[in-house]
């Protein structure tokens, strides 16, 4: 079995703010996802999630728990992780995939009430998809328009 212990997802707190600041993005993945620092301020039902390696900030997401949710399901107990990336120095090595592994205890843990987990992702972006896919999302069959073409509708069921 796959050692996915060294990573962890944490709330975000002052100590990361920094680090996230520092992140960098090739500008082919810029156009379907935000850095961190473009979303920090965030508002009332929005989380933002650091993904830890070691201490070390190597990525991150914000979930939603607001109306937003509704554009994508119809279940009151979802909630939408937007904005995942992880840092350029970081990337090609795994922490995605691991972060996106460890979603299912988190949101046990720290979110009890949820028990679905939905995203968006843009039908060009094919290495998201598949990540997506291999950890457990499935497509829904839902189609949105976003700001850059069509968007594919994906769920993750917390069991």
């Amino acid at each position: 079995m796959e050692k996915l212990d060294d990573i962890k997802l944490v709330h975000l707190a002052e100590k990361h703010v920094a680090e996230l600041n520092k992140f960098e993005l090739p500008e082919e993945q810029r156009q379907f996802t935000a850095l961190p620092s473009e979303v920090l301020n965030v508002t009332e039902g929005q989380y933002p999630i650091v993904i830890l390696d070691e201490g070390v900030a190597v990525g991150f997401f914000l979930l939603h728990a607001t109306d937003r949710v509704k554009d994508y399901t119809t279940n009151p107990n979802a909630m939408l992780l937007t904005a995942l990336s992880i840092n350029l120095k970081q990337q090609r090595k795994g922490y995605a995939r691991r972060g996106m592994l460890q979603l299912p205890l988190f949101m046990r843990k720290e979110f009890e009430h949820c028990d679905e987990v939905v995203l968006v992702v843009n039908h060009k972006n094919i290495p998201a998809q598949q990540l997506y896919l291999k950890v457990g999302f499935v497509d829904t069959g839902e189609r949105r328009m976003g700001p850059i073409g069509e968007q594919i509708v994906m769920s993750l069921s917390i069991a």
